[in-house]
């Protein structure tokens, strides 16, 4: 009896232990492809967009990139997010045909999904893919972001500062102050888009969230 009673307590202390880094919200997990021909194409954007030689496709966080789809529902962004190749886009496929996509995508009311695990390489902010976590959010100029969706990026990114130690939270119409920074890794200065995603409103609101954490927005 004395056996069965301590091995009781055991099997109730250990999963308190594993699960001190868990989210407090559900993550669903939705992955997009990622095979060999993704791996090799990863491989080959680090050592030619970046300038890094690396043995896997994986990052180290340090920033949060948060987007907006322009895309209307969940499904036809995971549909356009999940091939391989990069398809009828001629200013992105002159930097390579990786296809791009985001470590997460968050739903009009809400609902968050894994596309990626958070330290695999994702294409979706140039000269800071190395580095940064994506997170996308179904919306666009002509359908604001929601507050269920709000709500849902300051608890993902708390979650992901606690894991990672993040430094930066930026919307991505803000990448280009990182440009001429040690941070910034893109070996042709010419290459860049216009962005206007997820907008100075929504980011507004989200650092007032997620003020204590003193992430920076600029390097």
């Amino acid at each position: 009896m004395r056996t069965l009673k301590n091995t009781c307590l055991l099997f109730v202390f250990v999963p308190l232990i594993l699960s001190c880094n868990a989210p407090t919200f559900r993550i669903f997990e939705k992955p997009i492809v990622f095979d060999e021909e993704r791996e090799k194409l990863s491989l080959e954007y680090l050592k030619v967009r970046h300038g890094l030689d690396q043995e896997t496709a994986t990052i180290e966080p340090t920033m949060v990139v948060v987007h907006w789809t322009a895309v209307p529902t969940l499904e036809a962004t995971f549909n356009v997010f999940n091939p391989v190749q990069l398809g009828g886009r001629p200013e992105l496929t002159t930097a390579s045909n990786l296809n791009v996509s985001a470590h997460f995508l968050v739903d009009r009311d809400g609902t968050i999904f894994r596309l990626l695990p958070d330290t695999t390489f994702g294409r979706h902010t140039i000269g800071l893919n190395y580095t940064a976590i994506g997170i996308e959010n179904i919306g666009g100029p002509d359908d604001p972001l929601t507050k269920a969706q709000l709500k849902a990026n300051a608890d993902l990114i708390r979650y992901l500062h606690k894991k990672h130690k993040l430094t930066y939270m930026i919307g991505h119409h803000e990448y280009y102050d990182f440009q001429g920074s040690e941070i910034w890794k893109e070996t042709d200065p010419n290459y860049l888009t216009q962005k206007q995603d997820p907008g100075p409103k929504f980011m507004k609101q989200l650092r007032k969230k997620l003020s204590d954490l003193n992430l920076k927005s600029k390097p």
